[in-house]
């Protein structure tokens, strides 16, 4: 099998307790890789390595614009890998090969996009309030980062972090996830070949106990970028008090589109498979909250179903296929589970509902029509692909029901009437929302949720920023010395 080390402080590795964990590919049910794990001494080499190279003159003293040169190199790197990594991660972890290898393609702009804005990080001069004061503010490196990373769409969410925080002139411990870690052992190879000094970038995984707990609460990670569910959130947020990290959380979503009477058919459809069955229903941002207008709602029905028809499932590294295998077995498991409570809530499947007798861990594309807002299909992130459709009659209605949730991530809305656009898109209870289109994604647009979907947002001008302290620094520019502090004036 492939083996990987860690990437820790410049070097490969084996972990200091000697652990392995394997990695299964989706596709056959068999194991592939084998990747050492970190153990908590290797977790502390590597945040102490970060912390080194922020003093050492190689990365401290570089200038933002060569900093920027570096991530434009590494942007290069990626494209020109983007076909082998995309296969890696395929094998990995059942995604699509012509979506990990676009994928990671397009990731490159996003460090290109941060690379342009490294040597735009400016301060202020101060209209100070007091007399022979020149005051003034500069931006300053935040300091180590621990970027979190799940398995899902792991080069881009890296991309959102390590691109501004690299930019910004930090020093990264980037964990990523112990399920499909390989795509992210092949990327350190390109963060090595594009010459960033040893120890600023760090790729390490293993399990909660032994890497994830010891590197978020840490006593020297001044900054915590997490993507991953909810429960595991709220233990990054405790161990966070630990170190006070800052910390921001791009978590779970059950994300509605919203099709109204007036939206183009076809659109609405494309829409909705696009939300749930793209990736194979393994996205946070899933639109797995179908919300239709009653007038349409058989119509879009038989439309989605004519489409589906088509939808090939198979081998993910094959260009023909539409749905790969989810990534592990426990996936399917809970689909199976959660489509059977449904059906005893009064739900209806038009068609999918079941695994496929085949080997590996595939799921037939599933449409539920549910009976109420109580269908559990409706509640619980599947990630997998089931989409779940309900019916509403007014546009008071479509609101209430997008906004009845715990998450708030992302949102659709279908309708050719432009008020309604706005009226509706600004009511809604989620940081995302996609009119007449869905799951697009750019590195200028802000990326984050609401509620339990997170805090935060990663990409966009700002998010360069969060890598960033302020620091205000008063200077006394009278030739008179300071005054006795004992008499006030």
């Amino acid at each position: 099998m492939q083996h990987y080390q860690l990437f820790i402080d410049g070097q490969w590795v084996e972990g200091a307790d000697g652990q392995v964990m394997t990695s299964q590919n989706p596709a056959k049910g068999v194991d592939w890789a084998s990747f050492a794990c970190a153990a908590p001494s290797d977790v502390d080499r590597a945040i102490k390595a970060a912390r080194r190279v922020l003093d050492d003159p190689k990365w401290r003293d570089m200038t933002q614009t060569a900093r920027g040169k570096l991530l434009y190199r590494l942007a290069e790197l990626i494209e020109e890998n983007a076909d082998a990594i995309g296969r890696i991660e395929t094998t990995d972890s059942g995604k699509l090969l012509a979506e990990t290898a676009s994928q990671t393609k397009y990731v490159g702009d996003y460090y290109r996009y941060y690379a342009g804005l490294a040597d735009k990080i400016e301060g202020a001069v101060l209209p100070i309030d007091k007399p022979d004061m020149h005051v003034f503010t500069r931006r300053e490196p935040i300091g180590v980062v621990a970027a979190v990373v799940p398995w899902n769409a792991q080069m881009f969410l890296t991309a959102t972090k390590l691109g501004p925080a690299l930019a910004a002139g930090c020093a990264v411990v980037l964990k990523a996830s112990e399920i499909a870690p390989a795509p992210m052992f092949e990327f350190a190879k390109l963060i090595e070949a594009a010459g960033f000094p040893a120890g600023v970038v760090s790729v390490i995984t293993g399990d909660a106990e032994n890497c994830a707990i010891p590197l978020t609460r840490h006593k020297d990670v001044d900054r915590i970028a997490f993507t991953g569910g909810p429960e595991t959130a709220r233990h990054v947020v405790r161990n966070s008090a630990e170190n006070f990290a800052v910390t921001t959380l791009e978590l779970g979503g059950k994300s509605p589109i919203l099709v109204f009477e007036d939206a183009d058919l076809d659109g609405a459809a494309n829409g909705l498979i696009a939300g749930n069955f793209g990736a194979s229903g393994q996205s946070c941002v899933a639109g797995s909250r179908g919300l239709v207008q009653r007038s349409i709602f058989e119509a879009l029905v038989a439309k989605i179903t004519k489409i589906a028809q088509g939808i090939v499932v198979g081998d993910p590294l094959e260009a023909g296929t539409h749905v790969g295998p989810l990534c592990t077995s426990a996936q399917v498991q809970n689909i199976e589970k959660t489509l059977k409570t449904s059906v005893s809530q009064g739900a209806k499947i038009h068609f999918g509902g079941a695994p496929l007798e085949q080997d590996g861990n595939y799921m037939a594309p599933t449409l539920v029509e549910c009976a109420d807002a109580d269908t559990q299909t409706l509640k619980v992130e599947m990630f997998g692909p089931v989409m779940s459709l309900l019916p509403f009659d007014t546009e008071e209605e479509a609101i209430a029901l997008a906004n009845d949730t715990e998450f708030g991530l992302g949102s659709g809305v279908f309708t050719q009437n432009i008020a309604r656009a706005h009226r509706v898109s600004a009511r809604l209870k989620l940081g995302i929302c996609w009119v007449n289109t869905y799951r697009a994604v750019s590195p200028i647009a802000p990326f984050g949720g609401y509620n339990q979907s997170g805090y935060g947002r990663e990409a966009g001008v700002d998010a360069i920023l969060d890598y960033t302290r302020t620091k205000t620094t008063w200077i006394n520019i009278s030739d008179r010395p300071m005054s006795n502090p004992f008499v006030m004036r």
